[in-house]
């Protein structure tokens, strides 16, 4: 295992809006959204990858009262060698006693095996959805935690080698999580959210099968919130189990942790998951808006979310 502390600041406290609460951009993070799909895919050993780390880190060590960088390798099944990864984790007030995790992976397939053009099956995908969209909300979720210090110690993780799986085989997923969960380097943390598919231009989330169990008190409480506040894309329906970064999370580390994740992408009739149709035109800021502002909410409006 192996830590770097890149940047160490405190934070600096700004006056925010008239609600009293930041204004989350859903342009802003969109723009996030293009500027990862123009490095192209971001799988490991990709060109793109190295990019996309690059850009991540560069953005948040300015922003982060803390930085940290998880470095580990790992194998893909039916691959020669390893490969290297790394999980970028920026800290807002780490000495609050209390500390949750809000996260999303910044990797993509490396193989379009759902597109329907057969030909496409062994090219990497752009995953504007599947990779981009949950690290866009992060990274404007960056941006307010510097300008407002939250009242709660939080940990964005951008998990690496969450996509180069295999079907039938759950742990050759999520190797980035995996590796976080079994080997914690953030003491405390009492939660967490994993944001996951969230730019879907018709954007749906239902609850996902497993937060339900794992967390059901938060589940509940962010799904009433979201009622109350008007964002339409959360569903109040029990969706599918889905493995995701969220289940080594409960499973190894003790975390509990939630997903927030549209499956149907975009809709029942067609999926755009892991196909070359996982492009930015898919996708749309409205839909980062409203999972961004449930999380603005979540992060400084506490009341309604301690016991």
């Amino acid at each position: 295992m192996r830590f770097i502390l890149i940047f160490s600041f405190l934070s600096v406290v700004y006056l925010s809006c008239d609600t009293g609460l930041p204004a989350f951009d859903g342009q802003r993070s969109y723009k996030h959204l293009v500027d990862q799909c123009g490095f192209g895919p971001r799988h490991p050993g990709s060109r793109g990858h190295l990019a996309t780390k690059k850009y991540i880190t560069e953005i948040v060590k300015d922003l982060a009262d803390t930085l940290l960088l998880q470095e580990f390798s790992y194998d893909v099944y039916g691959k020669d060698g390893s490969y290297n990864g790394a999980n970028i984790i920026a800290r807002y007030n780490p000495s609050s006693p209390e500390q949750v995790l809000i996260g999303a992976h910044w990797d993509t397939r490396p193989w379009a095996d759902r597109d329907k053009n057969s030909a496409n099956n062994d090219k990497p995908i752009i995953g504007a959805n599947d990779g981009a969209s949950g690290v866009a909300v992060l990274l404007e979720l960056a941006r307010l935690l510097k300008l407002s210090s939250p009242p709660i110690g939080i940990n964005l993780v951008f998990f690496d080698a969450e996509d180069s799986g295999t079907s039938g085989n759950n742990e050759s997923y999520c190797k980035g999580s995996i590796y976080f969960s079994k080997n914690l380097p953030v003491d405390g943390i009492k939660e967490g959210i994993i944001l996951d598919m969230v730019g879907d231009r018709e954007l749906s989330l239902p609850i996902e099968r497993y937060s339900l169990n794992f967390h059901g008190k938060l589940v509940r409480k962010l799904w009433d919130r979201a009622k109350d506040m008007e964002l339409n894309a959360f569903k109040g329906v029990v969706g599918p189990a889905l493995y995701d970064d969220h289940v080594p999370l409960n499973q190894y580390a003790g975390i509990p942790t939630i997903d927030i994740i549209d499956f149907k992408y975009p809709n029942s009739f067609t999926n755009y998951w892991h196909t070359m149709n996982d492009i930015p035109e898919n996708c749309s800021a409205h839909s980062l808006q409203q999972v961004g502002k449930l999380m603005v909410d979540y992060i400084y409006n506490r009341k309604f979310y301690n016991p």
